[in-house]
């Protein structure tokens, strides 16, 4: 069956932190997680299959007109599957519902697969933030989409090129 997407509830978080554990090498605190659901500017989605078991997430913000789709997750049973670009394209409808008409994200730089990923949803990289991953320590790729109206629009967004050169020394 195919999995369903729904809206992430406060009992979803202990799941939700577990996927991300295994997921990422700077996993979120399910504090993190509890506080991003109290914010009226996230979406935050579930996937879950029959079983009612999560599969998938998405987290994505937005203020005004520009967003950040912060992570995306899928089980590695589910990688492949279709899940993914479902969790995708339902934030994309969200956040264009909302008015947001400029989406960012970082990605790893080793992380290739994401960055097909994003290239067929039209990101395009557009900045770099030096060291910006520290376990291990990694540049970012900034990459972004244009949503909604200024889909194909020439001129939508004006970046200095040096916006993202910035080296953040701790």
């Amino acid at each position: 069956m195919r999995p369903t997407i729904r809206q992430m509830r406060r009992a979803d978080v202990p799941a939700v932190a577990d996927l991300e554990r295994t997921t990422f090498s700077m996993p979120w605190s399910q504090a993190t997680f509890r506080g991003l659901l109290r914010r009226r500017d996230v979406d935050a989605l579930i996937a879950v299959d029959d079983d009612n078991r999560l599969v998938g997430y998405t987290i994505a913000w937005g203020v005004y007109d520009q967003g950040e789709l912060a992570n995306i997750c899928v089980t590695p049973e589910q990688l492949g599957s279709g899940l993914a670009p479902r969790l995708l394209e339902e934030v994309l409808g969200r956040l264009e519902a909302r008015g947001i008409r400029q989406l960012f994200l970082e990605v790893r730089e080793a992380n290739v697969r994401a960055r097909r990923f994003y290239e067929r949803y039209g990101f395009r990289e557009v900045g770099r933030r030096r060291r910006y991953y520290v376990e291990p320590e990694e540049d970012a790729l900034v990459l972004y989409r244009a949503l909604g109206e200024d889909v194909g629009r020439k001129g939508v967004i004006v970046i200095p090129e040096d916006t993202f050169e910035e080296e953040y020394e701790e």
